[in-house]
């Protein structure tokens, strides 16, 4: 069972929180390089006797100042705290992150923030942090400041897979050009989107697989295609196996990107229920068939893939 965590939404934290072990950083899709980082911050807090707090950001601060960038995360904010508490943390701050935030000098946001209201002692931070107004805050001005503010830095060495740095940026390259199954053992999970179930055009219950429509709002786009999935539903312990084709339907000449879900050997409604659509393995690309018939043949090649996958 997953323990009862602490969430905050600014810097004003119990007194039982202060001087602790604090890590910083967007943590999206919380990966494998991650959780390299969260060991560590486990024998530290066993060694110390203290407890483990996170420091993140809602937007993420390169979405707040790229207003252009809209599919990008690799996991929602619900799905980044989630995977958060089982790595072991005791309280999460999630700061939101506006202009007024932005402009803060790096040497306040050391002195008031880091020192004053968190009274952090050991920080856990990647090499390239950056932070406060025009990014002038970095890792080796935290070090500077370590004597006069009483904590101790911690860089720890990034994770290493085949020659690269685990990033969430390698894993976002990995999901767009489909290299699903290497993503998804850099994450040490399967990657999944969350959603709502919205009323579409019904143009697959028309050609005999209804599917279940699925918003992805700003979640990365991986490589336009079809999958085998998992579905979880929200208070339902069964797990659904089915197919998903993500993509413009260009036999329909649909404009908006859609992320549609058939599920195999289920009947019921499911509008407006909350679905989690775990991603298993890439089966093949989006293509524009010539007509209907062409198009249910290859879902029904489709479907018996998906279940070789599966099983």
């Amino acid at each position: 069972m997953v323990k009862q965590i602490i969430n905050y939404k600014n810097f004003d934290i119990s007194k039982i929180h202060r001087e602790s072990i604090i890590l910083i950083g967007n943590f999206d899709g919380v990966h494998t390089g991650h959780q390299k980082l969260f060991e560590l911050a486990k024998r530290y807090k066993k060694k110390m006797k203290s407890k483990i707090g996170v420091i993140t950001f809602e937007p993420m601060p390169k979405m707040f100042f790229n207003k252009n960038i809209k599919n990008f995360r690799i996991a929602s904010l619900k799905q980044k705290e989630n995977l958060l508490k089982k790595q072991g943390v005791d309280f999460i701050i999630t700061k939101k992150f506006d202009k007024n935030f932005s402009k803060i000098k790096y040497f306040s946001f050391i002195e008031n923030i880091l020192h004053k209201k968190i009274k952090a002692k050991y920080i856990f931070v990647s090499n390239n942090f950056r932070f406060g107004n025009k990014r002038e805050g970095s890792v080796k001005k935290l070090i500077q400041n370590e004597k006069n503010f009483h904590y101790k830095i911690i860089k720890p060495k990034p994770k290493i897979s085949k020659h690269k740095i685990v990033s969430s940026t390698y894993i976002r390259k990995l999901l767009s050009s489909g290299n699903l199954k290497y993503a998804n053992k850099l994450l040490n999970r399967n990657w999944s989107i969350e959603g709502l179930v919205k009323k579409g055009r019904k143009m697959g219950k028309k050609i005999g697989f209804p599917t279940c429509n699925l918003d992805i709002k700003n979640y990365i786009i991986p490589k336009l295609g079809v999958y085998a999935v998992k579905i979880y539903r929200k208070n339902s312990s069964k797990i659904l196996k089915g197919i998903a084709n993500i993509g413009y339907r260009p036999t329909f000449n649909q404009k908006k990107i859609l992320l549609e879900v058939h599920i195999f050997n289920f009947s019921g409604n499911l509008y407006e229920k909350v679905l989690t659509i775990d991603f298993i393995s890439f089966i093949r690309n989006e293509k524009k068939f010539k007509n209907i018939n062409q198009l249910k043949k290859q879902i029904s090649s489709d479907l018996v893939m998906a279940k070789k996958s599966l099983n």
